[in-house]
């Protein structure tokens, strides 16, 4: 008998929850660093999650911990953990306990729910859909360049150009995965843009490219150096789509690890969106682990149950 309770203390969750966490991200290949980074980050948003203990028969066996909040001007829900110690996995608590999250986030009035997983694995979330997912990779040294492929730094005329055509595919690629409407989207893209780079080409910490072969542009790239410590990010290596199939998307990986290095960072991490299975092979070949994926599911409401 699966029984869930919510905690007035999480305290013990806690360290549980990083302990788990730490020891995922540096298996994956972030420094103790950039592992206490992203801690700290997280630990600013589980102090308003709900979180309950899982328990059989009166002896706890994990815990599940859930969170409903605005997101994009409706209220969204987000399974933060679910963890059934490992002697007792397998026996349905989990899903009793995924049961009981989705219920708790559709009573509180969520329409959609996520789930972030950190581990391999994520059977139990089956049922959703991947929206995205983290990739990373360390970089030992240079790779040579592939191709015959170099890269160049944008020109002013370039970037704005570039900017409309970037934030347009970032629409695509939010709402082709399913996260959001076409217009949340829009207004999604305008704010992080804006946060993002809010002195254009000229914001710190970020390299803007041109990819060439043989003097003609084949892609752009971005990269955001620092993201974690010791971490580049790359917003974007895109081959323009007359070049694709043409075997550039590698050399183009190649051309964001050589910025990562130059600018004194040793990983190189991106997202990619669900839907997009060319880049997730692109990915998996190049080396690029997943770190996180995130998942989600439409909640029905009540009436919709009844």
């Amino acid at each position: 008998m699966t029984d869930i309770g919510v905690l007035g203390d999480h305290e013990e969750w806690q360290k549980d929850f990083e302990r788990r966490l730490r020891t995922r991200y540096a298996a994956a290949g972030l420094s103790t660093v950039a592992v206490e980074h992203k801690l700290e980050t997280l630990r600013a948003q589980t102090g308003g999650w709900t979180v309950a203990e899982i328990a059989d028969a009166g002896t706890r066996v994990g815990y599940v911990a859930v969170v409903v909040a605005e997101e994009n001007g409706a209220l969204a829900g987000r399974i933060g953990d679910l963890r059934v110690d490992a002697p007792h996995a397998g026996r349905g608590h989990e899903q009793v306990a995924r049961d009981w999250a989705e219920g708790w986030c559709r009573e509180r009035g969520a329409r959609r729910l996520s789930v972030l997983l950190t581990e391999p694995g994520g059977e139990w979330f089956d049922g959703y859909g991947v929206r995205g997912q983290l990739r990373m990779r360390r970089i030992g040294s240079p790779p040579e360049p592939l191709d015959g492929v170099t890269a160049r730094p944008m020109t002013q005329a370039e970037f704005t150009e570039w900017l409309a055509s970037e934030k347009a595919a970032y629409v695509g690629d939010i709402v082709r995965s399913g996260a959001l409407s076409p217009e949340e989207a829009v207004r999604k893209s305008d704010r992080d843009f804006a946060q993002l780079i809010p002195e254009g080409l000229a914001t710190p910490d970020n390299t803007f490219l041109v990819l060439e072969t043989a003097r003609e542009r084949i892609g752009t790239g971005w990269l955001k150096h620092g993201y974690l410590p010791g971490v580049s990010y790359g917003y974007s290596l895109a081959v323009h789509e007359q070049h694709r199939g043409k075997g550039y998307g590698r050399a183009a990986m190649a051309v964001g690890e050589r910025a990562t290095l130059a600018a004194g960072d040793s990983a190189l991490m991106f997202t990619v969106w669900g839907g997009n299975e060319v880049a997730m092979n692109l990915y998996t070949s190049a080396g690029y682990h997943v770190l996180e994926e995130d998942r989600s599911l439409d909640l029905p409401g009540e009436r919709e149950l009844s």
